[in-house]
């Protein structure tokens, strides 16, 4: 039964893909938003991009689709001349590494090992889409005068995930660990963890400050009360869920329930509601 519902998710997931993949490209408009000391916040389609400028050059945190690519470089471009001297990748999903084979051809990629794993597993993947440095718990980068460290909390949107902090600017990428104002989505075909997601958000959220810039996998740029808001809904639905699993009850009871109504409007997403629960009970059988 549950390797059922992992193939449902799974098939949810390669449905979503198709659908980005039939769309316009020349249509997605790329939004930059200066932050703090040279860090942006690039906007386009798939998951959002951090870039910090400096007089080295630009170190850029994921890129999104390889069609995007050339209208990445031109967002850049209005801030910076530099090149992109390094590319860090918060997991390995296409919507966050798509443009590597474009960017790894001068960059240097860096990411958890299990990204390299799992993207040199994937069919057709160049050897220039593949990170040239990889670390298991935590890495350093110093360029351009700021300190950006790399840590991976362990299982969580999948078994490759990194948590990117830019120290003196105090802005922090999360990739797939934040989806601002939607249900998550736990990657249990790719070694995620309900726990272990729910953990790196709370971790995360006890490190940062009011003044902390968070840039999401996905939605608007937010701050520490969003994902304390964030932290707060994943604990109280999967206690609620797991609470009415043990009771024997099934989605369909939960859904009747109303019991989920007051997180209503996170499941407005490609995440429902549904698919919610059903991946809470996903990771319980």
């Amino acid at each position: 039964m549950k390797s059922m519902l992992l193939g449902t998710l799974l098939a949810i997931s390669w449905g979503a893909v198709s659908g980005v993949a039939q769309e316009d490209w020349e249509a997605v408009e790329m939004k930059l938003t200066p932050l703090a000391g040279g860090v942006h916040m690039l906007e386009g389609r798939g998951g959002n991009i951090g870039v910090l400028v400096t007089d080295e050059g630009v170190l850029m945190v994921d890129d999104e689709f390889l069609p995007l690519a050339d209208k990445i470089e031109a967002a850049i471009r209005e801030v910076s001349d530099g090149q992109v001297i390094y590319l860090l990748n918060t997991h390995h999903h296409g919507d966050h590494t798509g443009s590597n084979e474009h960017f790894g051809q001068s960059a240097t990629i860096v990411a958890h090992e299990n990204v390299r794993s799992r993207l040199a597993a994937s069919a057709g993947k160049p050897a220039a889409a593949l990170p040239v440095i990889t670390f298991d718990h935590a890495a350093s980068v110093y360029f351009g005068g700021e300190h950006i460290t790399l840590l991976h909390h362990g299982p969580g949107h999948t078994d490759g995930d990194a948590v990117i902090r830019f120290d003196r600017a105090n802005v922090v990428h999360m990739g797939d660990l934040f989806f601002n104002g939607r249900f998550p989505y736990v990657d249990l075909n790719s070694g995620g963890s309900i726990d272990g997601y729910l953990a790196a958000v709370t971790a995360v959220a006890a490190v940062v400050d009011a003044d902390t810039k968070i840039i999401p996998g996905h939605g608007a740029l937010a701050d520490r009360e969003a994902l304390l808001n964030y932290r707060n809904m994943i604990r109280n639905t999967v206690a609620l869920v797991r609470a009415a699993q043990a009771d024997g009850q099934n989605i369909g009871d939960i859904l009747r329930s109303g019991a989920m109504e007051p997180w209503a409007s996170w499941g407005e997403g490609w995440i429902t509601t549904e698919r919610w629960i059903q991946t809470i009970f996903n990771d319980t059988e």
